[in-house]
Formats: C-alpha cells, sequence, structure tokens
C-alpha cells in the first residue's frame, strides 16, 4: 500500500460511525428547512456529498421527502442504509456512489437541493453554476460554507485554510450573480461545531496510531481542533437558502 492510500484509509477509518462529517446539527437542518418555505408534499430531495446521512434522515422523516442521497465514499453510504432501515425509511432514501461535480441527473429533477457541509469539495461558486439546473421550477438550493467572520483574518489562520475561505458577503455576492434570490443566511452557533469536534476528538484518542497513516490522520484532526480553539472568532460556518430568479421574472 502506498503512503498515500494509507493516509486515505486512515483519515475514512478515524471519521468513520461519526454522527456528522462537518460543523452542524439537527437544530440547523430544521431551520434552514424551514427557511426553504413551502415545499411538495413529497419532496424530491438530492442530498450531495451526504456522508452518513444525518441531514437525509431527518429530511426524509420530517419533510416526507424521497431522498436521493449522494457520496463518493460507500461505507459512509453504508451507515446511511443502515440508520435508514433501522428507523423504517429505506423506502425514502437512494443512495448514490457518484461525484457531486458529475451528476447525471435530468434537469428539473429536484424541488430540493441539499449540501451541508460539502459545497467546497468542488468550491461554492462552481456548486452554484453547475446543481442550477438540476432544480425544478420554484426549487430551492440549501448549502452550508465555511466563511471568515472578520475582515481581518490572522496570518495563522490565513495560512491554515490556504485561501479555500470567503465572506458571507463575498458569497451572497456570488450566489446573486449566478441567478439566485437570496431566501435566507444564516450564521450557525458554535454548538454545530462541538457536534463535529467532540466526536472526531474522541476517534483521535481512541485511534491505534501505530497503524499506517493513522498517527498523521490523527495529528491532522488535532490540529484542525485546536485552530478552532484558538482562531475560531474569525471564522465560522453560514447555511444559505437560494432559489434561481425565472428568466421571466
Amino acid at each position: 500500500m502506498s503512503d498515500h492510500d494509507a493516509s486515505h484509509e486512515a483519515f475514512f477509518a478515524l471519521h468513520h460511525e461519526l454522527p456528522r462529517q462537518g460543523p452542524g446539527s439537527d437544530a440547523t437542518t430544521r431551520h434552514l428547512l424551514s427557511l426553504a418555505g413551502p415545499l411538495p408534499a413529497r419532496p424530491r430531495v438530492l442530498d450531495l456529498g451526504c456522508g452518513p446521512g444525518r441531514s437525509a434522515l431527518l429530511l426524509a422523516a420530517e419533510a416526507a421527502a424521497e431522498v436521493t442521497a449522494v457520496d463518493l465514499h460507500e461505507p459512509f453510504l453504508d451507515e446511511l442504509r443502515t440508520a435508514a432501515e433501522e428507523r423504517g425509511l429505506t423506502a425514502s432514501i437512494h443512495t448514490v456512489n457518484g461525484d457531486m461535480g458529475e451528476l447525471l441527473h435530468p434537469d428539473g429533477s429536484f424541488d430540493l437541493i441539499w449540501a451541508e457541509s460539502s459545497a467546497y469539495l468542488i468550491g461554492f461558486d462552481t456548486a452554484l453554476r453547475s446543481w442550477r439546473r438540476l432544480l425544478a421550477p420554484g426549487g430551492t438550493l440549501v448549502l452550508t460554507d465555511c466563511v471568515w467572520t472578520t475582515d481581518t483574518p490572522s496570518a495563522q489562520a490565513i495560512a491554515f485554510w490556504e485561501g479555500l475561505l470567503r465572506t458571507t458577503e463575498e458569497n451572497t455576492r456570488a450566489a446573486l450573480d449566478a441567478g439566485y434570490s437570496v431566501l435566507g443566511v444564516y450564521p450557525q452557533p458554535e454548538s454545530d461545531w462541538d457536534e463535529y469536534y467532540e466526536p472526531l476528538a474522541a476517534h483521535a484518542d481512541a485511534a491505534d496510531v501505530t497503524r499506517p497513516g493513522m498517527a498523521e490522520a490523527v495529528a491532522g484532526a488535532r490540529a484542525e481542533i485546536a485552530m478552532r480553539r484558538e482562531h475560531g472568532r474569525e471564522y465560522g460556518y453560514a447555511g444559505y437558502v437560494l432559489r434561481p430568479v425565472r428568466a421571466d421574472g
């Protein structure tokens, strides 16, 4: 096994069986859903970068949604299928091992596109541009993204995030420029980070660092948690609820 393969496997082993793969909470999912406005009685939802499917499960249970849950990592989809079966939601959730940047679904296939903590994988602007065609008339895009919360972030935070972050205002302007109306913007609470980092820290403490690649994976997780602890006032997560503007106004 190559060092790259070992690092890849160790990273995912460290993240398996976490309740979620990024900052968030059921409360935030519900709030963003409320901002999306009325939905059809049986909305068609596309959950992109679903991970183990915490959002997919909530949307299926509480919005009576038919959820297509997409992720490239099959073990996450296995976790989702198991959870769906335990909750009696198997008929409502269809899992797809696929790339959110190369979706083959027909135009207008979904009433709601959902992407918590995942749009960064292809870039905020690319997500806005490439996912829009998948929305049915009146459909809504909900995504969350990590953003600067200060105009003067520290050199340490800038170096850590390597140019990945923008401000909420910049993301909002990008959405408007891409032809969306902004139904809501929600700065996520600090507790959303705790829901991700506390279980991750526990996994890091319990990890077998003699396993190939695991020492590096644990070090990376701890460095990210430490960055948040020391510079958390400089960045945060925000949710965006967007709807394409119709050409006829």
